[in-house]
């Protein structure tokens, strides 16, 4: 059984930074990892994913201010996320992957005030 338990979600003014990190416990993740949101009223999305090889992909919105980055001797993948603007505020979930399956931490609320 793999858990994902994310940190560093909280309050952050306009233009601020934060630093979310996402450690996984239970098997070490060979796969894929990525963090995902999902603002009141819409759909989740992907905001950055990173391979086991730590090559990165970002969606088009965050390209520049976002950075995730991995630790695998940690079990551990980071969200940087910088010049934060009030469409960011979601909550924003770990999504992990070995072999066949997926995994999903319960979430942490980012919220951006003006």
């Amino acid at each position: 059984q793999v858990q994902l338990v994310e940190s560093g979600g909280g309050l952050v003014q306009v233009g601020g930074s934060r630093r979310l990190s996402c450690a996984a416990t239970g098997r070490f993740v060979s796969g894929a990892m990525a963090w995902y949101r999902q603002a009141p009223g819409k759909q989740r999305e992907l905001v950055a994913s990173i391979t086991s090889g730590t090559s990165t992909n970002y969606a088009d919105s965050e390209k520049g201010r976002f950075t995730i980055s991995r630790d695998n001797a940690k079990n551990t993948v980071y969200l940087q996320m910088n010049s934060l603007k009030p469409e960011d505020a979601a909550v924003y979930y770990c999504n992990a992957h070995i072999s066949v399956y997926s995994y999903w931490g319960q979430g942490t609320q980012v919220t951006v005030s003006s």
